[in-house]
């Protein structure tokens, strides 16, 4: 006899909703991953406050998210042209 048990799943398997805010999204991928090297350079370097780390650190995430829908975009793109 077999028991029917949930599975339970972690917050990190879930998938999440990433708003792009305008300035952003009118970034291309390079001024992107240019902005996204800075806030990591910024960071390691340390010496920032606390709440101005914790903004840099939130807008690199969202940066990074942007990124990977460009590179995403163009592996789209290749793949439909590899198949025409």
């Amino acid at each position: 006899m077999s028991e029917n048990k949930e599975t339970e799943v972690s917050p990190a398997e879930l998938p999440q909703i990433v708003i792009i805010p305008e300035d952003i999204a009118a970034l291309t991928y390079e001024e992107a991953r240019d902005e996204l090297a800075t806030i990591v350079a910024r960071l390691e370097v340390g010496g920032a406050e606390l709440e101005d780390a914790l903004a840099l650190w939130e807008r690199g995430e969202v940066l990074a998210v942007h990124c990977q829908r460009w590179l995403d975009a163009a592996a789209d793109r290749t793949i439909m042209t590899h198949e025409d």
